[in-house]
């Protein structure tokens, strides 16, 4: 059994952002020289999370409308009142509760087995920000 790692570094630029990184986790599967076994898709934040779902365009919106009714960024929350890092970002923390901070994807033959319309996404909940980070980690044989 083998572990290989990677990260990925993003920069978000809205305050709620889906942000599609299929195609690096897929590169970095296909680098790894790994056959069969399992790669986890972390983010490193507790106000973004990763999240595998059907990449089409009005699809996104729709998740972007949800995510902004879900939780309003003016509400009432208690947290607000003395952010630590002086962000108002409550309603962040509180969407992540309903979200995963990390996915496991299985690997078959060097490749991710993902449904023919998944994809894997880096969700920004508490943008913009200049500096975020998914961990990849994958348990595997060649």
């Amino acid at each position: 059994m083998n572990i290989v790692r990677h990260r990925i570094e993003l920069a978000t630029t809205a305050p709620i952002q889906i942000i599609d990184i299929t195609e690096q986790v897929r590169g970095f599967v296909a680098g790894s020289g790994l056959g069969d076994g399992l790669v986890t898709v972390s983010c490193l934040h507790t106000t973004a999370r990763i999240n595998v779902n059907e990449r089409e365009p009005q699809l996104e919106r729709d998740m972007l409308t949800f995510l902004k009714r879900f939780a309003p960024r003016d509400g009432d929350y208690l947290h607000n009142l003395a952010p630590i890092d002086g962000r108002d970002n409550a309603h962040s923390h509180l969407i992540g509760l309903f979200m995963n901070s990390s996915e496991t994807i299985p690997l078959a033959g060097g490749a991710m087995v993902l449904g023919e319309w998944q994809s894997i996404f880096f969700i920004e909940l508490d943008g913009p920000r200049e500096r975020r980070g998914v961990e990849l980690q994958i348990i595997g044989q060649v």
